[in-house]
């Protein structure tokens, strides 16, 4: 890592997630290796090859929100919304007491892969059998993907950068990435970043389906999510929201605040293979990886966990085990990696962000977040994915994966942290 540049450290973190609505909660459920997958409430699914799915449990948006500004925000942009407040109270930051200049140089990155969903299915009927007058005003602003930012940024006055990267699967992590180079390189001194996503609906489950993607284990849903299992047959749609905040080391040790890690080391990369599939040698990730713990100046062996994208996929779960055995050989063996999409479902945008936390955590604590349902072996698919139960083990360099639809590849390097 280039000394001459800023420290970057993590002093706050919020989650609504399918395995709890904090921060605590979601830990504590992936200590019980809970699934989050169930039948879908949301629709009638009568209709879908896949009935089931990880929605959010016990979320009512009137809790966090008032009942009007809910009605104008897409149930993305609500999650985003909802978890924002646990964000600040967790890192100790009162938006009030905060001077113009230190909003001037708060931003927020937060976004979604596919953004407003359920409002385009909604307002797409209404416009065919109503007619376009009767639209919503509020059809555009609730369905692209950047108003969770804007939203976060407009409600807590914070004005400096602000936006979002789509890069489907991949989006918060790039949010994730985008921050820390905001503020290593002196354009912001904290920074919101990460994604939410809400795509559990009739539209989205049948777009999906229609791709091939979905696991169609109607018989089982808490088991349906089975990374790295011989058996496995696609993932789990999740939905929630993870936020974490980034701030400049000098800016939380003068606010003395609580630091989980500190991130060392970016990494970004395209597949240039297919829309969907992933490269088969999984070289992007590995490409992705080796360029994180370049940017740390780190070799390898340093990792003890990777929390890998691990949607449970046939193509993707090889690729990526391929692309981790490359880059450590026989190391690859001896560290730790898991998928927490077996517990949570697939957040898409919001993946990369709760599942950041989830790598974070397993460094705060000393133990790996395991990959639950594991039945049947796969040759091809041979690391120590922590299988079925936590494993405790001392973390001091982790690195969390998050992959999307068109080839996108980023990797995130955190480190735990030393004064």
């Amino acid at each position: 890592m280039d000394n001459s540049k800023r420290r970057v450290v993590i002093t706050g973190l919020s989650a609504l997630t399918p395995i709890g609505l904090s921060v605590t909660e979601f830990w504590n459920s992936m200590m019980e290796s809970k699934s989050g997958a169930a039948p879908i409430t949301k629709f009638d699914t009568s209709k879908s090859e896949t009935k089931f799915a990880c929605e959010l449990k016990g979320f009512d948006v009137n809790n966090y929100l008032d009942r009007k500004a809910a009605r104008r925000l897409d149930p993305f942009c609500q999650y985003a919304m909802a978890a924002t407040p646990a964000l600040l109270h967790d890192a100790g930051i009162d938006p009030e007491k905060l001077t113009i200049e230190e909003k001037e140089n708060f931003g927020v990155i937060v976004g979604s892969g596919i953004g407003g969903i359920q409002t385009f299915d909604i307002q797409s009927v209404i416009n065919h059998t109503q007619g376009p007058n009767r639209v919503s005003p509020f059809f555009i602003p609730m369905l692209i993907p950047d108003l969770a930012a804007g939203q976060i940024s407009i409600n807590y006055g914070f004005k400096g950068p602000n936006y979002c990267t789509v890069s489907a699967c991949a989006t918060s992590n790039n949010n994730l990435i985008d921050s820390f180079l905001l503020i290593q390189n002196g354009m912001a001194e904290i920074m919101i970043a990460g994604g939410a996503e809400a795509a559990i609906c009739e539209l989205g489950i049948a777009g999906f389906n229609a791709s091939r993607a979905l696991s169609t284990r109607n018989d089982s849903p808490e088991t349906a999510s089975r990374p790295f299992d011989a058996t496995r047959d696609g993932f789990v749609m999740g939905e929630g929201a993870g936020l974490l905040l980034l701030e400049e080391l000098s800016h939380a040790l003068k606010r003395n605040a609580r630091i989980y890690a500190e991130v060392i080391g970016v990494g970004l990369s395209a597949d240039a293979n297919h829309i969907t599939a992933p490269d088969p040698e999984g070289y992007g990730a590995l490409l992705a990886m080796k360029r994180a713990l370049k940017y740390a100046n780190v070799e390898a062996d340093v990792l003890d966990y990777i929390n890998m994208h691990g949607t449970a996929t046939p193509a993707g779960d090889i690729a990526e085990s391929k692309a981790i055995k490359t880059l450590l050989g026989e190391k690859a063996y001896t560290i730790n990696t898991s998928s927490t999409k077996s517990m949570t479902g697939h957040l898409l945008g919001a993946a990369g962000a709760v599942e950041a936390i989830a790598t974070i955590l397993a460094m705060v604590n000393s133990k790996i977040p395991p990959t639950i349902n594991f039945e049947t072996p796969d040759p091809d698919c041979d690391l120590n994915y922590t299988f079925n139960k936590p494993q405790e083990r001392e973390v001091n360099f982790a690195m969390s994966n998050a992959f999307g639809f068109g080839g996108h590849n980023t990797s995130v390097l955190f480190k735990k942290y030393e004064q």
